[in-house]
């Protein structure tokens, strides 16, 4: 039989591309989206969770009754409760407090049982979500910290599958990858692989105004003034990840909150394309570059979209919440009428 699976697992990776032709119809390069919401968590971290977890269980780190402890703000929880239904392992994950409730929802829906940690505090603090995941695994018996900020197994997943897919399905014509860096695992192994395929390729990483990456990347310094609260979640970060390899990177964007969420919702009105909120900033970040750079017809740009916009219906794709935020003037193009609602009476 085929596309037939023993579970949901084999589901994983091997996800389309498509081409953007309207969003990006100012810019001459041919643009193509990878749709990391076809894997089965709907996200680019069903590949981490699977390869990390099976990791642990050819060194026998996982046994049976195991728990799966994780940080995350969202994403890779959804990825890691999924496997650990299928494996019959129990999951714990620490959020931030700027999850949604629907993500929230969602991970206790597969499962897991669910910390949540203020966002606004500092790395090393003992109520971050970093260190209360870590608490949680030291004095948790026959426990596993998954911790895909300094898991090599992060970079490793992509390095084996993302890369490897979109070097084939480019036919090795890709000339420039844009990802978002949160851990930094998907930039890092796809930009790893494709740099060993053709060294001139040009890979762009995306970090959010608030974050202190591409000032790290420029300086190699920690820039503490850069750091302010900010509303994209599992984008950008207040720490320097281990999973982040900042040799593979040729160059950061960064974006504000307030153009990513219209490029998210444009996106889905333009190119029917229901993306996640960095779906929106790794394309806002494609075209910030292009003002300053040189593209042309003859290059190939992937954009990775993370995720799907399911899990952001009350948040980027919600007027009262972008009103909330005083996200009401698209300087690109006015559609306010066009989210409008009519009650008939």
């Amino acid at each position: 039989m085929s596309n037939v699976y023993d579970n949901i697992l084999g589901l994983i990776g091997h996800t389309p591309m498509v081409k953007l032709n309207t969003v990006t119809k100012d810019i001459p390069a041919t643009v193509y989206a990878k749709l990391e919401s076809y894997n089965p968590g709907h996200s680019t971290k069903d590949r981490i969770a699977l390869h990390i977890i099976e990791n642990a269980e050819q060194k026998g780190l996982l046994k049976e009754d195991s728990v799966v402890v994780e940080t995350t703000s969202g994403n890779t929880g959804f990825s890691i409760a999924m496997v650990c239904i299928i494996k019959g392992y129990k999951c714990i994950l620490a959020v931030s407090d700027k999850t949604k409730p629907e993500k929230i929802a969602y991970l206790k829906a597969l499962g897991a049982t669910v910390y949540i940690c203020p966002a606004n505090v500092a790395a090393d603090d003992p109520r971050s979500y970093y260190e209360v995941a870590k608490r949680i695994a030291s004095e948790t018996p026959n426990s596993v910290y998954i911790n895909q900020y300094f898991n090599e197994l992060n970079i490793d997943a992509h390095y084996q599958t993302t890369g490897p897919e979109i070097w084939e399905q480019t036919e090795g014509k890709i000339t420039h990858l844009f990802a978002c860096t949160g851990t930094g695992g998907t930039l890092s192994g796809s930009g790893k692989f494709l740099k060993e395929k053709n060294p001139g390729i040009k890979i762009i990483g995306v970090d959010a105004d608030g974050s202190i990456l591409k000032s790290y990347h420029e300086t190699g310094e920690i820039h503490k003034e850069d750091v302010h609260p900010y509303q994209i979640e599992g984008m950008g970060k207040n720490l320097i990840p281990a999973a982040l390899l900042f040799d593979k990177v040729d160059e950061f964007v960064r974006v504000n909150d307030e153009m990513s969420a219209y490029r998210t919702r444009e996106i889905a009105l333009k190119e029917a394309i229901m993306g996640g909120y960095t779906t929106g900033a790794v394309t806002q970040a494609l075209i910030q570059y292009a003002q300053s750079h040189e593209l042309t017809k003859d290059d190939i740009i992937v954009l990775i979209f993370p995720d799907h916009g399911s899990r952001y219906i009350t948040k980027v794709y919600s007027d009262k919440w972008m009103a909330e935020q005083g996200f009401v003037n698209n300087c690109v193009h006015n559609y306010d009428e066009v989210f409008k609602t009519e009650f008939i009476k």
